[in-house]
């Protein structure tokens, strides 16, 4: 099976806009295997561009995902000349089909500094950066996609401020078959760029506190990661598929935590 992972596009630091997303998505290869993690097994793949965990179900029966993550520091130094990225989010659609509603941070290598900020993105459109919420390390952030019939509505929290932001649009096509919980190496015109080293990241209530993080509703029954049949414990590695760039742990405690660790930059 091959499944597309859609990527979040950033923008580089001399540009005022976003950049349109006209890469191709990245091609997640599923490994062949599978372990059992509580209560539902676990099927492993491997992406160029997505770590963390998806769960799949049939068009149209997903409508609400929700997320909470602690905001990484940039570990050790940014080199002047080498921009490198890494982006945390929550999102519905994106693991098999051509669209993605999410949200999230960054925690970035941009000109020699670190940067942290939120955005979100309606993918294929492009990127948003979410101005109204000032993103700090070890801040703690509940994030969530929920649809109805008036469209997608996307929130993020910073929980640790007490800032918020939402914003709701249509998106036509969207197929509803897929929520994911992900650390990503974002993309650019020219390809998925380099995965800024954020040490390890923590999702889920076991790590922020913030409890009822970590679920998705599916044909209307709500539950953490693990409550459902077809869960995806995705690893990110190099192009070649010979190196891992990030890799998830297993799901913790009630199925609904984990880590993302950072191994090395890519390509």
């Amino acid at each position: 099976m091959r499944t597309t992972a859609n990527q979040h596009v950033v923008w580089l630091p001399t540009a005022i806009l976003l950049l349109t997303a006209l890469a191709p998505p990245a091609i997640a290869v599923t490994a062949n295997s599978a372990t059992t993690e509580l209560f539902h097994p676990v099927t492993n793949t491997s992406s160029t561009n997505w770590a963390g965990f998806a769960v799949t179900s049939s068009k149209y029966a997903v409508t609400d995902v929700r997320a909470s993550w602690t905001v990484p520091a940039i570990s050790g130094s940014c080199p002047l000349l080498t921009n490198a990225y890494s982006s945390f989010w929550v999102g519905m659609d994106g693991y098999s089909s051509t669209t993605v509603e999410q949200i999230g941070t960054d925690s970035d290598c941009t000109g020699g500094s670190p940067s942290y900020y939120a955005w979100y993105e309606y993918f294929p459109n492009p990127t948003r950066l979410i101005t109204s919420v000032k993103i700090s390390t070890g801040d703690k952030i509940y994030a969530e996609v929920n649809y109805t019939g008036g469209g997608f509505l996307l929130t993020l929290k910073d929980t640790t401020t007490g800032k918020s932001f939402a914003t709701n649009r249509t998106l036509p096509g969207a197929l509803r078959n897929s929520a994911e919980w992900v650390a990503e190496a974002p993309s650019g015109l020219t390809g998925v760029l380099p995965l800024a080293d954020f040490g390890t990241v923590g999702f889920g209530p076991a790590t922020t506190g913030i409890s009822h993080t970590c679920t998705t509703t599916i044909n209307g029954v709500t539950g953490q990661i693990s409550k459902f049949g077809v869960i995806h414990r995705i690893t990110m590695v190099n192009v070649l598929g010979t190196a891992t760039k990030a890799a998830p742990s297993v799901l913790g405690p009630y199925g609904a935590a984990f880590t993302v660790q950072w191994a090395s930059a890519g390509p």
